[in-house]
């Protein structure tokens, strides 16, 4: 477990044995804090952590970080130094440091360098979080799995992910954000991992990126951070052209997955059954295997591909490997619900990008029933806007029975499915959510089938909510 000497030690290279007080976990949020925490006091903008120090330490916090002088009402350390006092108060108590931010990421990556485990690190444009879960459930079936919670993949939540870590851990699966050049680089340097994960390369975030080709280059960070084979291995999409040059940028061992069988772990003859799951034909080198996952949508086997592949790398059998793809509670992102007609709407709500929007659209298609789509805006798209919307907007034009296109960039998937060919009676746009939920509750009949996908921003989750049958 995480001690007050591993902190300390972090902090200023000095280590007291005696400092024994064992650190339960880290937090950001005096809400979350549990007993034994180090909470870690981060300046904001509109929320200043500093002034929520006093209540982590009534809820049982031993630590918290803090770059403000608090002294005058708070016991207080001044580790800005690197030097400790010859003795340390009883907890709680504050470490005083000059930037917590910094404070908090170089002991989470002093931890990460004192457990001999091995990382797997995902990264992609689209599907790294049900990725996380399903790799975690295959490597489960053998070892004892940490995986990133939620979505906490960035400069933050990483840190916050890797001192939950204890030595009883073996494996840790972990979510890697991208934005900006050098920030998966970063990552990399506190996570240490040996395995890397690329799911596909994208044009979300292009907005802060720039472009796809700055996204592609963020994301190879990952695999050029990786040790070189046979202890890394980067596991590689082969089907996206992004990402098969990845392979010539790391000393890592390269496994490439996709539905080519050019690809050194490939899938054929796939058969979605609905909400019911994926039939495929699974190749890998000499040996054939028939699988059934129960994922949503064809698109879903990539991810069990990624899954499969990482599994072999780290020694399973197939048939651990098979038991953990089994599980049926790795698609966080995509739920199912009936409304009171009886019309079973499609909950991807969670964010939106024109491939992970393709991609529900082409479930859709394979759903039967009158096919409506409700899309609203994608946002950080930078330069690729319009095209990302209007690529939507033909492909919703080829799939759905009716279009409700939300928000103002959702104008432009309307206006792309009419030239398509959709007729506009078939089309509604809106400005707002309220909106939308006025128009679908009049609107759906017990056999329609109807998608509900956007950005977050727009918190589309709300039609979903108002249209969903409560007993």
């Amino acid at each position: 477990m995480l001690t007050l000497a591993d902190v300390l030690e972090a902090l200023t290279g000095t280590r007291p044995e005696a400092a024994s007080l064992i650190i339960s976990e880290a937090a950001i949020d005096s809400r979350l804090v549990i007993p034994g925490a180090l909470f870690v006091a981060l300046p904001g903008e509109r929320v200043d952590g500093h002034d929520y120090v006093e209540e982590a330490f009534r809820r049982g916090a031993h630590l918290a970080l803090v770059q403000k002088d608090l002294s005058a009402r708070l016991s207080c350390v001044d580790v800005r130094n690197g030097k400790l006092p010859e003795s340390l108060p009883e907890a709680p108590f504050c470490l005083w440091v000059e930037d917590t931010l910094k404070a908090f990421q170089a002991i989470a990556g002093f931890w990460r360098r004192k457990l001999n485990i091995r990382v797997v690190g995902i990264t992609g444009s689209v599907g790294k979080s049900t990725t996380k879960e399903l790799i975690y459930e295959v490597l489960s079936q053998r070892y004892h799995t940490l995986k990133s919670p939620g979505n906490l993949n960035n400069e933050i939540g990483l840190p916050l992910t890797l001192l939950r870590l204890s030595s009883g851990y073996e494996r840790a699966v972990l979510e890697m954000g991208f934005y900006v050049p050098g920030e998966i680089s970063f990552l990399c340097d506190l996570a240490l991992p040996q395995v890397g994960v690329i799911t596909n390369v994208g044009t979300v975030h292009a907005e802060r990126a720039g472009s796809q080709e700055a996204i592609a280059r963020g994301k190879a960070e990952l695999v050029q951070s990786l040790p070189p084979a046979p202890n890394g291995v980067a596991i590689l999409n082969y089907d996206d052209p992004w990402v098969r040059p990845m392979a010539a940028q790391t000393q890592a061992q390269t496994l490439f997955y996709g539905l080519d069988p050019e690809a050194d772990l490939w899938a054929d003859e796939i058969e979605s059954q609905g909400l019911k799951g994926i039939l495929f034909r699974l190749h890998y080198r000499q040996e054939t295997l028939y699988l059934r996952a129960p994922m949503i949508g064809q698109h879903s086997v990539h991810t069990v591909l990624r899954a499969t592949a990482v599994g072999l790398a780290e020694g399973l059998s197939w048939q651990e490997i098979v038991t953990g793809l089994q599980q049926g509670h790795t698609q966080l992102r995509l739920m199912a619900v009936h409304t009171e007609s009886g019309a079973l709407v499609l909950d991807d709500t969670y964010n939106a990008s024109p491939e992970s929007t393709m991609a529900a659209l082409n479930l859709l298609n394979e759903l039967s029933g009158r096919r409506i789509a409700v899309l609203g805006d994608m946002l950080e798209l930078g330069p690729y806007e319009k095209q990302g919307h209007e690529l939507v907007g033909i492909r919703a034009a080829q799939v759905a029975r009716l279009l409700v296109a939300v928000g103002n960039r959702g104008k432009m998937i309307a206006e792309a499915a009419r030239q398509a060919g959709m007729s506009s009676r078939q089309i509604m746009w809106v400005e707002t959510v309220p909106e939308a939920i006025t128009v679908l509750q009049g609107l759906l009949k017990a056999d329609d089938v109807v998608l509900v996908k956007g950005s977050h921003g727009l918190h589309m989750e709300r039609i979903v909510s108002a249209l969903e049958a409560h007993a």
